[in-house]
């Protein structure tokens, strides 16, 4: 039973990383999705493809629900993400990676909780308000910290994501009122994905890839292949990184991921 489990995003479409690579499908109340589950030292590692193998879901018709409930139900804890982003940080440079610690949401039509009083997860009709001040897990963050440290890769050890509804590119007004706002960098996946891994008590972190400046801080017009390219440049130390976190996550859960439900419910 994979205990840890990565979700590939833009250009992570595939776990060459693992060994002895299986494939199952899981039945969730949302849906069926596939997850391959492989073995890196020892440990089982499930892997899902979020926009499908050879990016062919677009981030808003991405079935956020029941990708994080079918790892649910393969007893993942733990979830490390990827995810391709435009900077808004001059600081943040393409191809550098960004441990996210904060985000902004600004989707518009994305199903965003388990918990909306009608078909509530375990058959319990109830409403679910979790806490949310820091959407990702500190232990997963760290290991990912002192991971990207150990390999000497170009990292940043915070950086607030905005998520964006998509599939277009931003306008060069919206950036400007993300950067306002604090946004380093700037996605279409993050949000519904880490919310809905708090609802179910699981851990998530995310490292964020730059694969451009964002509209108006480029000068090029943006495509989705540079970002391709970027990430394929880049697939080799995405997988070392992703690796070298796994070693560093402890055998025990002491944060409070697990216990997110815990007065969020009223009963």
């Amino acid at each position: 039973m994979p205990r840890i489990a990565i979700i590939g995003g833009s250009g992570v479409y595939d776990p060459k990383l693992l060994q002895n690579v299986r494939e199952e499908f899981v039945n969730t109340p949302y849906g069926k999705v596939r997850v391959k589950i492989g073995e890196y030292d020892g440990e089982e590692i499930a892997f899902l493809a979020r926009h499908g193998e050879g990016h062919s879901v677009p981030p808003h018709k991405i079935n956020y629900r029941a990708n994080i409930w079918a790892l649910y139900e393969l007893g993942v804890e733990r979830i490390l993400s990827t995810s391709a982003v435009g900077s808004l940080n001059e600081a943040m440079k393409p191809g550098d990676f960004v441990v996210l610690d904060q985000l902004l949401d600004f989707t518009k039509t994305r199903h965003y909780t388990f918990y909306d009083g009608d078909e509530s997860p375990h058959d319990r009709k109830f409403v679910a308000h979790v806490d949310f001040t820091d959407p990702y897990c500190p232990e997963l963050r760290k290991a990912l910290i002192t991971a990207a440290k150990e390999l000497g890769f170009d990292y940043h050890p915070t950086g607030t994501y905005a998520c964006m509804e998509g599939p277009r590119f931003e306008t060069r007004a919206e950036i400007r009122a993300l950067k306002i706002l604090g946004a380093d960098v700037v996605g279409m996946t993050q949000c519904p994905e880490a919310a809905l891994a708090r609802e179910l008590e699981m851990c998530y972190a995310s490292v964020a890839i730059v694969t451009n400046f964002a509209a108006g801080i480029s000068r090029e017009k943006l495509t989705h292949t540079e970002v391709v390219e970027l990430m394929a440049k880049k697939s080799e130390e995405i997988k070392y990184l992703l690796m070298k976190s796994i070693r560093y996550i402890p055998k025990e859960r002491h944060c409070g991921c697990k216990d997110a439900l815990k007065g969020a419910t009223g009963e």
